[in-house]
C-alpha cells in the first residue's frame, strides 16, 4: 500500500511541477486544498486563494523549475509528507529570485483525491 502512495504522490508532485511552472490555475486548484495554509520562503503565510490569485495575475512566474529530489513518507492512506529539492528561478512580486529551494508539503487523500493542505518553501543555503 505504502509504494502505491508513494508512486501517487510522485504523480501528484510532477502534476504540481507543470502547474506552477506554466502557471496552470485550474490545475493549481485540483491540487490544493481550500483549507491550504503554506509558509513562503520570508516567512509569510499564503492560503489557497492568494497562491491562485499570485499565479491568475503574473505575480509569481516561475523562468526556471528543476527538481533535483524527492523524498516521501507515507504517514496513512489518507496523508503523506513530502520533501522536494528544486531549484528554480523567476519573479514574486516583482521581485527576481534563483536558488534551490526546500519544499515541505503534506498532501491529504479524500474524496476528491489528494490535494496539499499544508506547507513550507525555504531558501537552501
Amino acid at each position: 500500500m505504502d509504494s502505491e502512495i508513494e508512486t501517487q504522490i510522485r504523480e501528484c508532485e510532477a502534476r504540481l511541477y507543470a502547474a506552477m511552472s506554466a502557471s496552470d490555475v485550474a490545475e493549481l486548484d485540483l491540487l490544493i486544498a481550500d483549507d491550504l495554509l503554506f509558509a513562503g520562503p520570508t516567512g509569510e503565510l499564503a492560503t489557497k486563494a492568494m497562491d491562485l490569485d499570485l499565479h491568475r495575475t503574473g505575480g509569481t512566474q516561475f523562468h526556471e523549475f528543476v527538481p533535483k529530489g524527492l523524498e516521501i513518507r507515507v504517514l496513512s492512506e489518507h496523508f503523506a509528507l513530502a520533501s522536494a529539492h528544486v531549484f528554480l528561478s523567476g519573479t514574486y512580486s516583482g521581485n527576481a529570485f534563483a536558488g534551490d529551494y526546500r519544499y515541505m508539503r503534506v498532501w491529504r487523500r479524500d474524496r476528491s483525491g489528494w490535494q496539499i493542505i499544508g506547507g513550507s518553501a525555504t531558501a537552501m543555503v
